[in-house]
């Protein structure tokens, strides 16, 4: 009887874990980006026009956004972005039509104030993504660069979501 008792108030006591199932992923900011956008701006030079619907998934623990170009170019993404808080750092896993090979990399990122800044060290090279709120025009940007084969950042992409 005693070692039961013993066994549930140390079990009340223990501390709560840091990440996982009861730490539910709060982020005021990215609240924010919820619900459906138009996408417009450019992707290397090119002019971009998507759909991009964000929702909380699984137990509020991630960020789901599913971006799809509206033109015949086919581009289509599922982003699943989460924080780690055990290494006090935000997780992107980027999956689009480029497959397995670019999927693979995990993004990780810190906040700034009303910016996210995600980096991949992709295969071929390091990628930015930065993730503006502008709060005077309620819209979000999403700036893109990569470093070219002479190790300089460049612009890939700049884009602007607007709320459908």
């Amino acid at each position: 009887m005693f070692g039961s008792f013993a066994l549930v108030l140390c079990s009340a006591n223990a501390a709560q874990p840091v990440d996982g199932i009861t730490q539910i992923f709060r982020d005021e900011l990215l609240d924010r980006m919820t619900g459906t956008w138009i996408l417009t701006g450019s992707l290397q030079g090119r002019p971009a026009n998507h759909s991009v619907e964000v929702r909380w998934i699984l137990n509020h623990q991630f960020l789901e956004i599913r971006e799809k170009d509206k033109t015949a170019a086919g581009y289509e993404a599922l982003a699943l972005l989460g924080r780690d808080n055990m290494s006090e750092r935000y997780v992107v896993h980027w999956n689009d039509v480029f497959g397995g090979r670019f999927s693979e990399t995990l993004g990780y990122g810190a906040r700034s104030g009303d910016e996210i800044t995600l980096v991949f060290e992709y295969p071929d090279g390091p990628f930015r993504t930065t993730m503006r709120w502008l709060a005077d025009k309620k819209q979000w940007e999403w700036v893109m660069r990569t470093k070219n084969d002479k190790g300089q950042w460049e612009d890939f992409g700049r884009m602007t979501l607007t709320r459908e």
